[in-house]
């Protein structure tokens, strides 16, 4: 079946990728935060909160986000896109057009360099700031990955044309730089030297902690063979690629953050991105970020690990906090080997340890180490951390802090931070439609839920639109 043909599944994207479910108050409850963190972001006033949005696109985001908030609608999409209707070119061009103007447009920034620019400022001229993602991914030669760290370095230059701190990052998948099957390679050889430090990896970089005592080895039951010469080149082809993008954000200084992934694949991804940030994060300036997935039940212990080595070398970290992608893949992965989930047992516990780990890196900051992105649509979470920065006295405008969720998704939320005093930007993905699909599309397929957090938005919209309507407020 091919992927492209498949962007009705978009749809569903958006309830995980800055892994979001929206919970009742059962972790503000738990974790009892001070009562200002009911007002410190506020929800309620809906027409400040969308006081920088034109009438016409108050009404689009809502009706698109009913759409494709219904199930129903989503699954005849599914439908439609897996019939042999799209066998006729005239009726497929039909509904992809169809699809590129209503949920693409919605969810993504463009299909050019220069669309997301202007998507960009937009965004900028309502107090909002850009990571720009040219969403490319899972690439299994040389060629590609020589291609994709073209068009991110494009990004990069690009940004210079931007209003100053209109772009808070670039966001880069390493699985688009380094061929796939490689990066399990590495991750294999790298879990067997935790299992058996005499094992030697001559290639290996100096690096952070990457594993705990609690984390998943079961991807590596048996010693694996040495890289091959063939692999070593390909390595260091790889880490070529992207210590060239990081010189490049260090000469633009526009910071760089690295997505997560599989835990089949994090252990390589976690070893680029920590000996890469030893190298650039300097002058307690963290220009390359990791990413967190607090769903995860080792993600506090290597936190904490990774945190403490990186301060004995006096190098500055950047995390992003997200909740976690791939929950179904990863629980069905260790069943099918006979182990048990390396995702926590239930989405309170998950809420818990991203509030936790919040806690953690907010105490950081306000000491003046490390600097954070808290990537979630977690109304709770959301409000519980502007809460805690307040009370730890860091400042408005603290460019260690930084709040994030995606383009077209909770915008009351972002909308409030923003109000509140807080950076807050939003997730960009960019390129063309066939292109940008499959990026979108792994992530839908890891859940089956409703865009809850979309709920929200939706009624605050429409309280606003007949607000409007009402006053014959009309742009």
């Amino acid at each position: 079946m091919d992927r492209r043909l498949l962007p009705a599944t978009t749809l569903r994207l958006f309830n995980r990728r800055f892994n979001s479910t929206v919970s009742t108050a059962t972790v503000l409850q738990t974790l009892k935060p001070e009562p200002a963190a009911l007002t410190i972001v506020n929800l309620d006033d809906h027409r400040k909160l969308f006081a920088s949005v034109s009438t016409s696109k108050l009404l689009r985001s809502s009706i698109n986000l009913g759409l494709a908030s219904n199930e129903t609608f989503v699954d005849f999409g599914m439908w439609v896109m897996n019939s042999r209707l799209m066998e006729t070119s005239l009726v497929r061009d039909v509904i992809l057009k169809t699809v590129k103007h209503t949920m693409f447009e919605h969810f993504c920034a463009g299909e050019t360099t220069e669309e997301a620019g202007e998507c960009v400022r937009k965004i900028h001229d309502a107090g909002l700031r850009g990571m720009l993602v040219y969403a490319v991914e899972h690439t299994g030669d040389n060629t590609g990955c020589d291609r994709n760290l073209e068009g991110f370095l494009r990004c990069v230059e690009f940004s210079k044309s931007l209003p100053p701190s209109s772009v808070s990052f670039l966001i880069a998948k390493i699985t688009a730089i380094c061929p796939i099957g490689l990066l399990r390679r590495v991750s294999d050889l790298l879990r067997w030297q935790y299992k058996d430090p005499s094992f030697n990896l001559p290639w290996k970089l100096h690096t952070l902690p990457i594993f705990s005592t609690s984390s998943p080895l079961y991807h590596t039951l048996q010693k694996p063979p040495p890289l091959t010469p063939e692999e070593e080149l390909d390595l260091e082809l790889a880490h070529r690629r992207l210590q060239k993008l990081c010189q490049k954000c260090v000469q633009e200084s526009v910071p760089l953050l690295i997505d997560a992934e599989y835990t089949s694949l994090q252990p390589a991804i976690d070893y680029f991105t920590y000996s890469s940030a030893i190298k650039h994060n300097q002058d307690g300036n963290p220009i390359v970020y990791g990413t967190v997935q607090a769903y995860l039940k080792d993600a506090k212990e290597r936190l904490f690990m990774a945190s403490k080595a990186a301060e004995k070398l006096g190098v500055p970290m950047g995390f992003k906090l997200v909740r976690g992608a791939y929950m179904s893949s990863e629980t069905e992965s260790a069943s099918s080997l006979g182990y048990d989930s390396p995702i926590h047992n239930s989405i309170d516990e998950t809420h818990a340890c991203y509030n936790d780990y919040a806690g953690f890196l907010l105490k950081r900051i306000a000491n003046g180490n490390d600097a954070v992105v808290f990537a979630t649509h977690n109304i709770d979470s959301g409000k519980l951390a502007a809460c805690r920065a307040r009370n730890l006295g860091i400042q408005k405008g603290n460019r260690r802090l930084e709040f994030a969720q995606l383009y077209g998704m909770s915008e009351a939320l972002s909308f409030g931070l923003r109000n509140a005093g807080f950076q807050v930007s939003k997730y960009l993905p960019y390129g063309p439609v066939d292109m940008v699909m499959p990026y979108l599309l792994r992530r839908a397929e890891e859940n089956r839920g409703l865009l809850s957090t979309s709920n929200i938005d939706r009624v605050l919209m429409w309280k606003e639109l007949k607000r409007r309507i009402k006053s014959l407020e009309f742009d």
